[in-house]
């Protein structure tokens, strides 16, 4: 059976054989008064022309990569918006996380994921829907932690069939926040005060200008504890753990070396590691890694990528709220 590479070899071979022929026919055997004395320089760049097209052309028709890769980088929020401050960095946006694996998985030549993760988490229903994409991937997945790989990220990564990290990467921190700033007393201070329209007990609940009720308090607490439950049932099915030795955890951080010994992670070790380890599962002497982008135009990509920061710490799932009433985060 011929192979994509041989493939491709043949297209650009007579692609180039073509365009030699075409531009000998015009510029060598019937010359004109220009091409008397340019005529091989046309010649030549009309082959190079040619090479490149039909290039381009093979390269469309006979792929020569079997894995994909995606990256999830930066807090992870469903369109990618930054935070409520103007410093605030830009997110990924899940929405386009999730179109690159479903790409991934539906294009022939793809054999196997590999999900490039540095992120410190983000919304909670953005992270699950790009795990049920890696979940539903027909092939082996690989999450991979490089910096960090925290809270919205590990709920990804337990959609993949195993974890790799670095030693030093930072892993872990399964756990759900919620926070909200009391404004209270500075708005007295400033003679504001909270007047109440609101249709339903618990409408209202966390607004910052006004002091938080023991009803509102248990009611708020609520849905961080049903959030972390199904955090906990997502990384114990999908990571194979005890659901008690992750509540264990108590949302800690780790690094690699640790969250290894822990069983947080599978594997440690390089990328290079991750692609012998995958061409032995694939059963092939290498493998070509294609990173799958999201398809915007150019300058939302610059846009998007001037934007990037690195970070040090997990901060986890978050982003309920806009910021001036109750928010919850890890």
């Amino acid at each position: 059976m011929v192979s994509n590479g041989t493939e491709r070899l043949l297209t650009v071979a007579l692609g180039g054989f073509a365009s030699a022929a075409v531009a000998v026919a015009l510029f060598v055997v019937y010359p004109q008064t220009l091409t008397d004395l340019f005529g091989v320089l046309f010649a030549i760049a009309a082959v190079l022309v040619g090479l490149r097209f039909t290039s381009n052309i093979a390269g469309s028709l006979y792929p020569s990569y079997d894995v994909a890769e995606v990256a999830v980088e930066g807090p992870i929020s469903r369109d990618g918006g930054g935070g409520p401050l103007p410093t605030s960095p830009g997110a990924t946006p899940a929405d386009d996380v999730v179109d690159q694996i479903d790409r991934a998985d539906e294009d022939d030549s793809v054999d196997a994921l590999l999900l490039k993760l540095n992120t410190p988490g983000g919304e909670v229903v953005p992270s699950d829907d790009i795990r049920l994409a890696a979940e539903r991937f027909d092939g082996p997945t690989v999450a991979y932690a490089t910096d960090v790989c925290a809270s919205g990220g590990y709920w990804i990564a337990s959609g993949c069939d195993e974890l790799w990290a670095r030693e030093g990467s930072i892993v872990g921190s399964i756990g759900v926040i919620g926070s909200r700033v009391n404004a209270s007393d500075l708005a007295e201070k400033v003679g504001l005060s909270y007047e109440r329209f609101a249709a339903g007990e618990y409408k209202d609940a966390g607004t910052a200008l006004k002091e938080m009720d023991e009803d509102e308090r248990e009611y708020l607490q609520g849905i961080i504890d049903d959030y972390y439950d199904t955090f906990v049932e997502r990384v114990s099915d999908g990571r194979d753990l005890e659901p008690e030795f992750v509540r264990d955890t108590e949302a800690r951080i780790y690094l690699g070396e640790q969250a290894h010994e822990l069983e947080l992670v599978d594997h440690l070790g390089t990328r290079r590691e991750i692609e012998t380890e995958l061409a032995d599962r694939l059963e092939t002497d290498e493998v070509v890694v294609e990173e799958f982008e999201p398809e915007r135009p150019l300058m939302a990509r610059v846009g998007a990528g001037a934007q990037k920061v690195a970070y040090a710490f997990g901060a986890g799932i978050a982003g309920l709220g806009d910021g001036r009433g109750f928010r919850l985060r890890s």
